[in-house]
């Protein structure tokens, strides 16, 4: 049965697992922070989608349990257009940039530009629409015990034209949100779904799920990070290489900033299970 899998926690749930009974303190060698530029642009079915938001971190040491934020950056946002939508902190040290005035278009162009410590950091992606989620199937005796419950969210491929979809499920007894990225290749013009099983899911727990449409490139990356995340090479090892995004720093190449600025109409339900 294919699982959902945590990003954020899936190592600490393999060390934690482990057999070793002795605490071990590694002496890990920390890289120099990089940029974290967190650019998820939604726009929700039934709002304006004014209200939009970019998140700037870097990165930290692996024994760290706090993640430093960054301010003091330029973050703009042009569509096509040549309309600059301004991305401001609003709360001092947050890291947390805001926007009221955006204005999202199917298909629109848009250019992200993070000016940071005399570095100039750009991606350019296209904001995709997505049908919405239709109806919710839940059954009761999943699982291979038949003892789990299964829930499949379902919706109607475009024809014509290939898809890409980033589904996110967020339940009432989990703090962090998971993820299934997935195309149209065997579901074209068709109806398809999301599947969602998780053995701790129990009679009324509320699940919120939303239907991302995304481009090709994203689905890329996010699949290689899911990939990771379910330790595909054993719970110990290391990543085959750095998951770079489609953000380029302008001013020094080498000097790379992680992370992605993506673009998605989106559809979200919030589900009680039965």
């Amino acid at each position: 049965m294919k699982k959902i899998y945590i990003l954020s926690i899936i190592l600490l749930g393999f060390l934690t697992l482990s057999s070793c009974e002795e605490v071990v303190d590694v002496d890990l060698k920390t890289a120099a922070p990089k940029l974290v530029i967190d650019a998820t642009i939604q726009w929700q079915k039934g709002t304006d989608g004014r209200e939009q938001k970019i998140k700037l971190t870097t990165t930290t040491g692996f024994y760290s349990t706090a993640i430093p934020t960054v301010s003091g950056a330029d973050v703009r946002v042009t569509n096509a257009a040549n309309q600059t939508f301004i991305f401001t902190e609003e709360e001092a040290n947050s890291g947390l940039y805001l926007c009221h005035d955006f204005i999202p278009e199917i298909n629109q162009t848009y250019v992200l530009t993070v000016v940071l410590n005399g570095q100039t950091y750009t991606a350019t992606e296209t904001l995709l629409g997505v049908n919405p989620i239709t109806s919710i199937e839940q059954n009761n005796e999943g699982g291979f015990g038949s003892d789990e419950i299964e829930i499949k969210a379902y919706s109607n491929d475009a024809d014509g034209v290939d898809n890409y979809y980033l589904f996110r499920y967020k339940t009432s007894s989990k703090a962090i949100p998971e993820y299934d990225a997935f195309d149209d290749e065997f579901v074209q013009g068709n109806q398809f779904f999301g599947y969602y099983s998780n053995e701790d899911l129990k009679s009324g727990d509320v699940i919120d799920i939303t239907l991302n449409g995304i481009s090709k490139r994203y689905f890329e990356y996010m699949s290689k990070i899911l990939l990771i995340a379910q330790g595909s090479n054993g719970p110990f090892s290391t990543p085959p290489a750095t998951v770079r995004g489609n953000i380029v720093n302008q001013t020094n190449a080498a000097n790379f900033a992680l992370g992605y600025f993506t673009l998605s109409e989106t559809d979200h339900i919030s589900y009680t299970l039965e």
